[in-house]
């Protein structure tokens, strides 16, 4: 091959494609979209609250509606005089726009139904802050009805919320505190991103070979250069295009997040950030009083716990997660993810590459595309299980067979990975790609140019044993 002749086809594809307005609208739609999926959850649970709704009662057991305390999210007003029948009638006249009815107290198995009438769907949480209301009511009546001095005292003091803290030791044996949340959310975040550029730019080369080959462009091509030329040539330039396109991605989400957070942030988050109580934190974050009320977490029991942590010199939340980002091996993650990412996509783009040399059109590929995306699709749900257990059986062979390694390794690198696993494993996919694309190569040079025939297994095998 002629490594002048590979760099002006290189040329060639890149500019082409970067030049199109597809890749221009795409590299400035994606990092907005990519943005909106920082910023938008974050803005929607902060601004949006519940319309406050006026709540009928009738409390046909006696001890429910006393729990029942308005606030912000609903007004309570209780009924009970109105009987079952006139309220269901009349709720919606008063301007009530739900009526709760409590059932008489079953004084045997000491406990409550509530029923509840709305015109429209009352909404998840507001039907949990209601059972949960009642449930507390129905708590304390059993709580008296067993006549203990301070019964319901000890059964708070019974409570307890045990918090693990997790520590990292390094060989020097020094310990950080670190948070198995974060290792998760960084496996799955670069599991999913080398899957979505491996398919996505491996189908770009696909697709440029269907339509060369479907315009007879490439019978002027390949009577100027090799077809292995052309081939390896269009590999490389579409990946520089993969490349230049990923690395605009990273820099213009930067400074959109950047930019709104400095618009915005200090309005959205600066009451929150500047107070200590959780019960403020939560509601400057849209959660309403009945919601965390709802929660298994006593906030004042929270609040105490903070303050113990803090005395005891425990380490915060955010501790945690500083202590975890700077446990992750950066410099291994980011030079790991470059090479998983152009070694897997030079074996996936390989085989596209010969996959589109088969076909006459996109419709063609469906089947001699299959071997291909199952070791994918494999890979991507073996993602799922590396933040669970990242050194099963599963999980280890998963990061050393080519086929899936250049996926299932980068989910397990944040949780620490041998440096001779890591060379095996590289060195058995550049292994693999030379093999795949050295077999690529021939069924290329005889596919290239076939015409008016749909090519099966049997075919590409011909063309290999030539």
């Amino acid at each position: 091959m002629d490594l002048k002749t590979i760099k002006v086809i290189i040329g060639r594809e890149y500019f082409t494609r970067v030049k199109k307005k597809s890749f221009l609208i795409t590299t400035f739609v994606v990092p907005i979209l990519f943005a909106g999926l920082c910023i938008l959850p974050s803005l929607l649970m902060l601004n949006t609250k519940e319309k406050s709704q006026n709540v009928g009662v009738v409390d046909q057991s006696g001890i429910v509606m006393p729990y029942y305390e308005s606030n912000e999210a609903a007004t309570y007003t209780d009924i009970t005089e109105m009987g079952v029948d006139i309220a269901k009638e009349k709720y919606t006249e008063m301007g009530m726009d739900v009526l709760v009815v409590v059932s008489p107290l079953d004084t045997v198995a000491k406990t409550v139904s509530v029923q509840a009438y709305s015109k429209k769907p009352i909404g998840v949480d507001f039907s949990e802050s209601l059972g949960t209301k009642a449930t507390s009511a129905v708590e304390d009546y059993r709580i008296k009805s067993y006549n203990i001095e301070n019964l319901d005292q000890i059964m708070k003091d019974v409570k307890a919320r045990v918090k693990v803290t997790e520590y990292t030791v390094d060989d020097s044996g020094k310990e950080t505190v670190s948070e198995s949340a974060i290792y998760m959310v960084l496996s799955m975040v670069f599991g999913m991103i080398i899957y979505m550029f491996i398919v996505m730019f491996g189908a770009t080369v696909m697709s440029g070979v269907i339509e060369e080959k479907s315009s007879r462009v490439v019978e002027v091509l390949i009577s100027s250069v090799k077809a292995t030329e052309l081939m390896f040539g269009k590999i490389i330039g579409v990946a520089l295009v993969a490349l230049t396109q990923f690395l605009l991605w990273i820099v213009f989400t930067l400074v959109i997040v950047l930019a709104v957070n400095g618009i915005f942030g200090m309005k959205i988050f600066g009451d929150a950030a500047a107070s200590q109580d959780p019960t403020a934190i939560m509601q400057s974050m849209g959660v309403s009083t009945d919601q965390m009320g709802m929660s298994t977490i006593d906030m004042s029991s929270l609040t105490d716990a903070a303050q113990q942590a803090s005395e005891s010199g425990e380490p915060s939340e955010l501790n945690a997660i500083m202590g975890t980002l700077s446990n992750i091996p950066w410099v291994k993650l980011i030079i790991s993810f470059i090479i998983y990412f152009i070694l897997g996509y030079l074996l996936y783009a390989s085989l596209y590459a010969a996959i589109g040399s088969a076909v006459e059109n996109e419709a063609d590929t469906q089947q001699l595309q299959l071997p291909v995306t199952i070791p994918l699709m494999l890979a991507f749900f073996i993602v799922f299980f590396a933040f669970r257990n990242p050194d099963s059986q599963v999980v280890f062979w998963g990061s050393m067979i080519p086929f899936t390694s250049p996926i299932v390794m980068l989910a397990r690198i944040p949780f620490g990975v041998p440096t001779w696993q890591l060379i095996v494993s590289i060195v058995l996919l550049i292994a693999t790609f030379i093999g795949c694309a050295w077999v690529s190569a021939k069924i290329y040079k005889v596919g290239i140019l076939m015409f008016g025939k749909k090519s099966t297994y049997k075919d590409l095998w011909k063309w290999l044993k030539q």
